[in-house]
């Protein structure tokens, strides 16, 4: 079976227990201001293009076969029209300063198995495994189901990251074949997670349920950015409601900007300016969610 990848990261320590390779599925309906994988929206192939690594040799341009790459003397920008653009990768071949990147492609579950497959004794060593990412995984249930059987055959850990806005259907698809889900609980206040995500939270937080009710293994990942829900009036109802409904374990992730360079190179712009709490604050979230994830 076909997917739509966007990365594929061995060597791990993020994304679950031990070291793990980590499969970025392509494509989220969420709208995250704070995305730190941008590139991870669209569930097509997309050309990025970093300013800051290109030298302006134009051998991307003198290799487009459609005339679709042009220079701006003016502003130093090398664009590409879209229109024209046929994805060919040529551009991407050619650059001597890895300053253009095609982004997203085509795989079978057997090619991706064998990459992830070749870390085996890292993961049994480190009680780590594979986790599937994204973007959102479980927007190709299918697709996931079958990696995951072939990991789980092979007596390979794995782990969901997902935000759960998705069909309960989607996630029954994986259910046999996962060991762990990582699950984004964002906020709790349903306008609040609308106004700043897009969607409402009413599916992920009824997901949340259905899977500690069948006694899923679950880690809880919460998102902690100042200008959303790192703050004493939302963050108290977080808490309240992972006591109520205990996970196996809460990470509370201070928002970052590594990601910024890519929105750039993506021709969105700069993302919206966010902020992480300041340790002292970090101190006293971590302290309030501290008897869950004893």
């Amino acid at each position: 079976m076909k997917g739509k990848l966007f990365d594929i990261q061995r060597g791990s320590f993020v994304d679950g227990p031990g070291i793990r390779t980590t499969v970025f599925f392509k494509g989220c309906h969420l709208g995250c201001g704070w995305c730190h994988n941008p590139e991870g929206r669209s569930n097509h192939t997309e050309r990025m293009w970093y300013d800051t690594k290109c030298i302006r040799c134009l051998k991307c341009a003198e290799v487009c076969p459609n005339q679709a790459v042009s220079y701006t003397a003016s502003t130093g920008v090398v664009s590409a029209d879209m229109k024209l653009c046929r994805l060919c990768g040529r551009c991407e071949l050619i650059c001597p300063n890895d300053a253009v990147a095609l982004c997203g492609y085509d795989a079978e579950t057997d090619d991706i198995f064998k990459i992830v497959a070749k870390d085996a004794e890292f993961y049994r060593a480190s009680g780590g495994g594979v986790t599937l990412s994204g973007g959102e995984c479980l927007l190709q249930p299918e697709f996931a189901a079958e990696l995951l059987c072939k990991c789980s055959s092979a007596g390979i850990h794995t782990a969901v990251d997902t935000s759960g806005e998705v069909p309960w259907s989607n996630i029954q698809a994986v259910l046999e074949y996962t060991d762990l889900f990582l699950y984004d609980i964002k906020c709790v206040t349903p306008e609040l997670h609308l106004r700043h995500i897009g969607v409402s939270n009413e599916r992920i937080i009824d997901n949340y349920l259905r899977l500690l009710s069948i006694g899923a293994d679950v880690i809880v990942r919460v998102p902690m950015i100042c200008e959303f829900n790192a703050n004493d009036s939302e963050f108290n109802k977080i808490a309240d409601f992972l006591r109520a409904h205990r996970p196996r374990m809460v990470e509370l992730l201070p928002y970052h900007a590594l990601g910024e360079n890519k929105y750039r190179a993506l021709s969105l712009g700069s993302p919206t300016a966010y902020h992480a709490p300041d340790e002292s604050n970090m101190r006293k979230y971590k302290q309030m969610i501290g008897d869950i994830t004893s």
